[in-house]
């Protein structure tokens, strides 16, 4: 019997604070409802879940109830089958990010997993996350300050390790940071520069900051509204999230050996042969691009890629006869 009662606590305990945890305030009447207990039970179960170092706050008067604070330290967690797979996807990518918190993220994996049932177990092995590159390693105390620069609208004061900088000392850079953003395994930093009135992106890993933070700043909105969209377009060398040159060709060879490169380009089968409609930040980096298929290209258009495949070629054959 004691066992047995123990149990029936130690259940009816988990399923108090999974109820806390979903709602911010809940009268005791409707707890006890819930649980099918009396609200003299509720409120022992409620000093249970204070020992083991849940900070339950008591609100008085005809509607009051209990409701879960944060704490000054951390308690045991309570999670649903859906959540305990995402917190075990999220830890998997986090390991990836170059953040700094790999040891720590493959640690917190291995405890969730270990106390998961089986059948979650093995719905998180067959999730086979892997980060889309693993860049530079950034300090988790510079990750931190970014962050919070970008939550209170701080200008940041930074010295910039920039490839091909020169030996002089340079003036510390001044942004106002909006966004902070990982990709492909690496940090980047978005902001607005007073200075040049427009929008920068550096890479953490290459930033010193200065203390302290300088003034608050309003903060604004970038170009399309959609920070990944415009962090993409950057990368791309244009003020939207399009190449700046695109071409359309047709490829001697299947569509089945084109699309696995295909990325986000349109390739559609033509005949024997595959349609495809691809973009560089250049006409010779397009032209380069579409001759890594080693195959026989026919250009569609514009005349600016034929032009382009021209001056590939002579350049190829000055590189066959060079000494």
């Amino acid at each position: 019997m004691p066992i047995a009662a123990s149990t029936t606590t130690s259940g009816r305990l988990l399923s108090l604070l999974s109820m806390l945890q979903v709602r911010r305030d809940w009268p005791g009447g409707l707890l006890a409802e819930r649980l099918g207990v009396s609200e003299r039970t509720v409120r022992r179960d409620v000093d249970r879940l204070r020992e083991l170092g849940y900070l339950v706050h008591a609100v008085k008067g005809p509607d009051g109830g209990y409701r879960l604070e944060a704490g000054s330290q951390v308690p045991p967690l309570l999670f649903d089958e859906d959540q305990a797979v995402a917190l075990a996807v999220a830890l998997r990518i986090a390991v990836g990010t170059g953040a700094g918190i790999e040891e720590a993220a493959a640690r917190a994996l291995a405890t969730v997993r270990q106390v998961l049932p089986s059948r979650l177990r093995q719905r998180i092995d067959a999730l086979e996350v892997e980060p889309a590159g693993r860049g530079p390693q950034v300090d988790t105390e510079l990750l931190v300050a970014l962050s919070t620069a970008v939550r209170a609208c701080e200008e940041l004061r930074f010295d910039y390790d920039a490839p091909g900088r020169p030996s002089t000392p340079e003036p510390p850079r001044r942004v106002q940071p909006h966004h902070l953003v990982v990709r492909a395994g690496r940090w980047y930093l978005v902001g607005w520069s007073p200075e040049r009135e427009d929008w920068r992106t550096y890479r953490a890993d290459r930033m010193t900051l200065r203390t302290p933070n300088g003034p608050r700043f309003r903060p604004r909105e970038v170009p399309g509204g959609d920070v990944a969209e415009f962090l993409s377009a950057r990368f791309k060398g244009s003020d939207t999230n399009a190449w700046p040159c695109r071409g359309e060709v047709i490829l001697d060879l299947p569509l089945a050996d084109v699309a696995p490169f295909a990325g986000g380009d349109t390739a559609e089968e033509d005949g024997t042969r595959t349609r495809l409609v691809t973009g560089a930040w250049s006409w010779a980096a397009l032209a380069a691009k579409l001759a890594r298929f080693d195959a026989d290209v026919e250009v569609i258009g514009p005349p600016a890629l034929r032009d382009a495949f021209a001056d590939l070629s002579r350049r190829a054959a000055r590189a066959a006869v060079s000494p």
